[in-house]
């Protein structure tokens, strides 16, 4: 029970922030996204977001943060393994059935609901 406590509370937490940034400083939706991601690329390359997953679970591997704390995972990994061009290999290898199944679902939610715009 209290891993579900804290996972609704660390996830509710990086919400709030994005909300806030929404809010207080009228950022736009793709700013907030971007800002949200870079700061999980940051905290993964300090070591700090793993960590936060392994306590929060889903409430830290769920958000968008998540994303670049892969995308930094990745790099480094295959850094590790074939040098510097492993550094986008790695990116594309750890994101990519992430970034599928986006345009995958977003896809099929468009032919169920039509979206207008």
């Amino acid at each position: 029970m209290e891993k579900f406590l804290w996972a609704f509370l660390i996830g509710g937490s990086i919400c709030v922030i994005g909300q806030l940034l929404l809010d207080g400083l009228k950022l736009t939706p793709a700013h907030t996204t971007c800002i949200l991601v870079v700061t999980g690329a940051i905290l993964g390359g300090l070591g700090l977001y793993d960590p936060l997953i392994r306590f929060a679970g889903a409430g830290a591997s769920i958000p968008i943060s998540s994303f670049g704390n892969s995308l930094v995972k990745g790099a480094l990994k295959e850094f590790e393994g074939a040098g510097p061009i492993g550094v986008l290999t790695g990116i594309f290898e750890v994101t990519s059935a992430g970034i599928s199944a986006a345009i995958i679902f977003g896809f099929m939610g468009a032919l169920i609901f039509r979206p207008k715009g």
